[in-house]
């Protein structure tokens, strides 16, 4: 997938004629420069989405890059076949926790089952639907799943409400006192559909600004 399937254009101005307040903010940060991140698979997507979680990017990197040298076969990447031939312990030497190998292990066994879509397929699922299957996989949470819907699959209208830097962002360029709730932030959102995600790219740039 090489672009998003909205005009981001269009998106930008309907947000800026919605929120004088957000339009503000669009102003000082600049144009939109959201850039969707290639996969080969749901699963490749996933598996890198666990290593990285709770890491710097430099430490998940070398782990991720440990991982892909156990399979130097693999030339289009590891795939769930090759998790689930993997010892625990060979996964652990590559720098994975116990909890991390299990999501792999699970992950890999709920792709290969045919639980969980493909990309292909996962790209004609509702986000809400998509959500929902992704989040049983053991390690994907609401936050990793809506990450993988706007910086993998570039949907539109994704707001993620646990996401603290979004709280701190949205406290900052409205001038709140306080972080708000999630209740607090998705009502406060309402204005922005169906462009949020582009208003979420938007308020992470405005924590950048002096």
């Amino acid at each position: 997938m090489t672009g998003f399937p909205f005009r981001p254009a269009r998106a930008v101005a309907q947000l800026k004629a919605a929120d004088p307040a957000l339009a503000a903010i669009i102003e000082a940060v600049g144009p939109f420069g959201m850039e969707l991140k290639a996969s080969r698979s749901l699963f490749g997507a996933l598996a890198e989405a666990i290593v990285y979680q709770q890491l710097s990017n430099k430490a998940a990197a070398t782990i991720y890059s440990r991982v892909e040298a156990l399979y130097p076969r693999a030339t289009a990447g590891f795939a769930p076949r090759h998790i689930l031939a993997t010892p625990d312990e060979r996964l652990r030497g590559c720098g994975l926790s116990r909890a991390k190998v299990l999501a792999m292990k699970d992950l890999a066994q709920r792709v290969a089952s045919g639980e969980l879509p493909t990309l292909e397929q996962a790209q004609g699922l509702a986000d809400a639907e998509l959500i929902e299957r992704l989040v049983k996989v053991h390690g994907i949470g609401r936050w990793s799943a809506e990450m993988f819907l706007m910086f993998r699959l570039g949907r539109p209208d994704v707001l993620p409400l646990d996401d603290y830097s979004l709280r701190k962002a949205y406290a900052k360029a409205f001038q709140k006192r306080t972080l708000p709730s999630p209740p607090a932030l998705e009502k406060a959102g309402e204005k922005w559909r169906p462009h949020r995600t582009v208003a979420s790219w938007y308020l992470w740039r405005a924590l950048e600004l002096p």
